[in-house]
């Protein structure tokens, strides 16, 4: 099988893992001229980029992108945390962060299985991925389940609105739904903070597409690790395991993006302000000096080091409730007799640049 040219056809290849080894080998940071970007790769680079004061989650000229501006959905672009700096982003983010952390473990579960049962039972795997989510953390936030299909409507637009290069359409449901999502979520007492509400929408498309690749990449590991499968069957305990090590081994989120605010170093390299950074989080996952023997599909690693959620500022504080919504998913999904190893046979993946979900 040849691997992928590039970091970006990565995410959808159906093994780049040996590439992404090989480039954190080779070429841990490198100029791509094609893809007019530099890339790095390697555990000490991406940390180096992700922990950078001059590296930022957006263009300085471009805070909320072009083809947004003007719209609701732009208006809500610009108040998310995740896309500010600076004192902006230092003031906002632990209000964000508390959020998360107010939802307690055992619930969040209590959640995540109750909606994944019914949702198993009216539909397929494609019908619970990309509804799970979104209907556990719209629940979370006081959403009544006879909304919650229109909130995952809603949520899916805004995700295909906030993707690179959305047409006049997108862009035109996704400014509907920012209203409605908004709209929803001030109903449910959080009216007069627009910062609040506004992340509230966040937590929900955020978690959309990532949470969704979590539960098919896991369910895809169990189908080409037979024996780990066997052992989860016997103890439906051990799926949170499994599921921590895809977040490392196969990651839903393989790569992300900063922008220079002016001239510096980054990761040893002189870059120019205005230059955008492709952080492949996913080969960072597979660099041995992270992860010995990162080839290695090991639930059960004594220590694990994932880049998958991030480090530094703007590190995702989700990331125990996304593991616990993928647990809730996978473990629905076997309990309604679905055959990982007939998923992963023959694994094709949504197209996306920079997110591996398989279409299951």
């Amino acid at each position: 099988m040849d691997g992928p040219r590039d970091p970006i056809v990565a995410v959808t290849h159906p093994d780049p893992y040996p590439y992404y080894r090989d480039l954190v080998t080779r070429a841990p940071i490198y100029r791509d001229d094609a893809l007019g970007l530099w890339v790095v790769s390697s555990a000490a680079a991406v940390t180096a980029a992700l922990t950078s004061e001059v590296c930022r989650v957006r263009p300085a000229g471009e805070p909320v992108p072009a083809a947004l501006v003007g719209s609701a959905a732009g208006e809500l672009f610009a108040r998310l945390v995740r896309m500010n700096d600076g004192t902006t982003h230092a003031m906002l983010k632990p209000r964000v962060s508390a959020v998360l952390a107010a939802f307690d473990g055992t619930l969040v579960l209590e959640h995540a299985r109750r909606h994944a049962r019914a949702l198993a039972e009216r539909g397929g795997i494609g019908h619970l991925i990309v509804r799970l989510p979104v209907y556990v953390l719209a629940s979370l936030l006081g959403v009544a389940d006879e909304r919650l299909e229109d909130a995952t409507r809603w949520t899916a637009d805004l995700a295909r609105c906030f993707a690179p290069g959305p047409t006049s359409a997108h862009v035109a449901a996704g400014a509907l739904a920012a209203r409605e999502l908004c709209a929803l979520l001030a109903a449910r007492g959080r009216d007069g903070d627009d910062v609040a509400v506004a992340n509230g929408v966040g937590f929900l498309f955020q978690s959309y597409d990532a949470t969704a690749g979590l539960i098919g990449n896991t369910l895809v590991a169990l189908g080409r690790y037979p024996e780990v499968f066997a052992r989860v069957m016997r103890d439906a305990e051990l799926i949170a395991a499994v599921v921590r090590e895809v977040v490392r081994f196969d990651a839903p989120v393989q790569n992300t993006r900063r922008f220079l605010a002016h001239d510096s170093m980054v990761a040893s390299r002189p870059m120019k302000g205005g230059e955008g950074i492709l952080v492949v989080l996913a080969a960072a996952n597979h660099d041995a000096a992270a992860n010995p023997s990162p080839e290695r599909f090991e639930p059960f690693r004594a220590e694990r080091r994932a880049f998958t959620f991030g480090v530094g500022p703007h590190a995702c504080p989700g990331e125990s409730v996304a593991v616990a919504i993928a647990c809730a998913g996978v473990e629905a999904l076997l309990a309604a007799g679905v055959d990982p190893g007939r998923l992963a046979a023959d694994v094709r993946y949504r197209p996306a640049p920079n997110v591996r979900i398989p279409l299951l």
